[in-house]
């Protein structure tokens, strides 16, 4: 088995991590969408320290790709090579305060877990977590933001790892945000951040929170195998606005499906493949620039290689 070779391939080097190795790792079971093939490796560490271990043993010519819990993760079908790395609840899902109006987290708590402890404690400025489906490392990366509000205007600091094992901590600043952009080094693997809030009335905190989720609940298709946002907001519009008026609502590719309910989320019907959730998007991006002359860039993470013989080519050229 392929993975398994990796794995033996690098014997004592690794033979000491407390956290779990899987080889030949089903993604689909991990991702939202329910969609794409193998990872050829999977780790999940215990803690930080497990995971500096396993950074400073394993070579830099292994290819290494960090996940969160899948929410905007898009796997293609041929698979992930190398190791995956996903951190794991027990050692990077806690949130706790840390002062009258500072949250520390680690990078696998879910967002809305950000939320709940922040409402416990009558820390505003954190409701629109409450409707992000993700983590608090993907939310860092890309600056995940609801509702008017956005990550960035929260962190105060984040700690991460560098492939050599190294700890490094960032400032706001150094995380260079911009729209669900973060220009921090791709290498890095956050484990934490601190953030901060205000003092804010929890009756006012739930009703914000209220607010988001009936939001979510009256137009997302939040019950669908999806990945949430499929594309970024053009500037002076809306992604979802573009693609109901090249007429892409409701389009279908295989077993994928722009939304008939909330036409930028992409769903998994119940049979897409990877190939068809990106196929599908590929053309709406095709047709959206044919119709306005708007380029959609992507907000769901597409990670892997195509199965062979189904590439999905960037901005299709010919149109359904």
């Amino acid at each position: 088995m392929r993975g398994q070779a990796l794995i033996d391939k690098l014997g004592d080097r690794i033979a000491g991590l407390r956290g779990r190795i899987t080889p030949n790792a089903e993604m689909d079971k991990i991702t939202w969408f329910r969609a794409g093939g193998l990872a050829e490796a999977l780790f999940q560490p215990a803690d930080e320290e497990d995971l500096a271990e396993f950074l400073r043993a394993v070579p830099e010519d292994v290819p290494l790709m960090v996940v969160g819990v899948g929410s905007n993760l898009l796997v293609r079908d041929g698979g992930i090579a190398g190791f995956v790395v996903r951190l794991s609840a027990k050692g990077f899902g806690e949130a706790e305060v840390i002062g009258p109006t500072s949250i520390k987290a680690g990078a696998a708590t879910p967002d809305k877990r950000v939320a709940a402890v922040a409402y416990e404690a009558g820390i505003g400025g954190f409701h629109f977590y409450h409707g992000i489906p993700g983590a608090v490392g993907g939310a860092l990366r890309m600056n995940a933001g609801a509702n008017g509000v956005e990550t960035r205007e929260r962190v105060v600091e984040v700690r991460a790892l560098d492939r050599k094992g190294n700890v490094h901590t960032l400032s706001n600043a150094d995380m260079g945000y911009a729209y669900r952009h973060s220009s921090a080094p791709s290498g890095l693997i956050f484990t934490s951040a601190t953030f901060e809030g205000t003092l804010q009335d929890q009756a006012e905190i739930k009703a914000a929170m209220d607010a988001v989720q009936n939001h979510r609940e009256t137009v997302q298709p939040i019950r669908e195998k999806t990945g949430g946002s499929t594309f970024k907001n053009p500037e002076g519009t809306s992604a979802w606005r573009e693609i109901d008026k090249a007429g892409c609502r409701g389009l279908m590719i295989g077993g994928a499906q722009m939304s008939p309910m909330h036409c930028n989320f992409m769903i998994n019907t119940g049979t897409a493949t990877g190939y068809d959730l990106e196929y599908l998007g590929e053309t709406v991006r095709a047709r959206v620039l044919e119709h306005s002359g708007i380029r959609l860039q992507w907000e769901i993470k597409r990670l892997g290689d195509f199965r062979q013989g189904h590439a999905v080519q960037e901005f299709l050229g010919q149109l359904l």
